[in-house]
């Protein structure tokens, strides 16, 4: 068995702004104390006069990115998940969502695998804020070859944009050419199948892909769609997989309440499409404190039980 390569994702982002930054002249970097975790002190060091370390000021950090949008800017604005969405949602709201502002928002440490630190950071609601706001666009990239070319097309992609990632090291699921025509909007056929469909999103895409292998020794042949974009969702490709597989879930390390695999609900009874169907995500609780690994098996995020969760749903 090959060793998995892992890499992290918000490397990736700090590597693509510093590529951004040298190609788009207008494109600044804002964060509130936070550049080395969000890694975005790689831009800082590169052009530093297009960097702007607003402080433990989350709503002020918000509010001047969208001020340098209506100057022609574009702005990307970093801090975790839980302090990007959830301490500074009216600012979001009037000045980026209603005011249409050409800010991009990136967060790190999305979900439960920041693990130690519990509950008050563990940001599980957020896609579902943000899914909730006109104009906004909300993507969970999953690797970080995906990360750096998401990050492109927000940059080069007008409008509100929010996208997510975790904390730790993920293993490589893409090469350069696998992403070249990747598109906002579009979901990816990452593994195809006949019996089962899984659409999972950012971290849960690797989880998956493990859960096919596994299923196809036992004679299920699992598709695996990594639904990179939860707004818009690519309902042509859920529809699709609706009608070829006999059932989908969906899997997210999110809540299961208004993220991806509501998305994907009300998709299919919006076009009164009959189908086996299940979400994977975080009930509606909050987690507790521990290690990333035993958080993921408690709340039943991994491979093992998305396994266990597919041979349920075809019986």
């Amino acid at each position: 068995m090959s060793k998995k390569i892992m890499v992290n994702p918000r490397n990736a982002y700090g590597e693509a702004l510093v590529e951004l930054g040298k190609k788009h002249k207008n494109l600044v970097v804002l964060d509130a104390d936070l550049s080395k975790s969000t890694k975005t002190i790689m831009f800082a060091k590169k052009y530093p006069n297009r960097f702007f370390e607003m402080g433990i000021a989350e709503a002020n950090m918000i509010s001047t990115a969208a001020g340098l949008a209506s100057c022609g800017k574009i702005p990307f604005a970093s801090t975790f998940a839980v302090f990007a969405t959830g301490r500074v949602y009216d600012q979001i709201r009037m000045d980026i969502a209603y005011s249409n502002a050409n800010v991009k928002i990136f967060a790190t440490h999305g979900g439960i695998s920041v693990g130690k630190d519990g509950a008050s950071h563990q940001m599980i609601e957020d896609l579902a804020l943000m899914r909730a706001l006109p104009n906004m666009i909300v993507i969970a990239p999953s690797d970080a070859t995906q990360t750096k070319k998401i990050v492109h097309l927000m940059a080069e992609t007008y409008g509100p944009m929010y996208a997510r990632v975790g904390r730790a090291d993920a293993p490589l699921i893409y090469n350069e050419k696998d992403v070249e025509d990747i598109e906002i909007g579009k979901g990816m056929v990452v593994e195809d199948g006949e019996d089962i469909t899984f659409i999972a999103t950012g971290t849960m895409v690797e989880p998956a892909l493990e859960a096919k292998k596994t299923l196809i020794k036992q004679g299920i042949d699992a598709c695996v769609i990594d639904m990179h974009t939860i707004k818009p969702l690519d309902t042509q490709l859920v529809l699709k997989y609706a009608k070829k597989t006999n059932g989908i879930i969906t899997a997210e390390e999110h809540s299961i309440i208004g993220g991806l695999g509501a998305a994907v609900a009300e998709t299919l009874i919006e076009k009164s499409i009959s189908t086996k169907f299940l979400r994977m995500g975080i009930k509606d609780i909050f987690c507790e404190s521990g290690d990333p690994v035993d958080l993921l098996e408690k709340y039943e995020l991994n491979s093992k039980h998305m396994v266990k969760k597919a041979k349920k749903l075809l019986k």
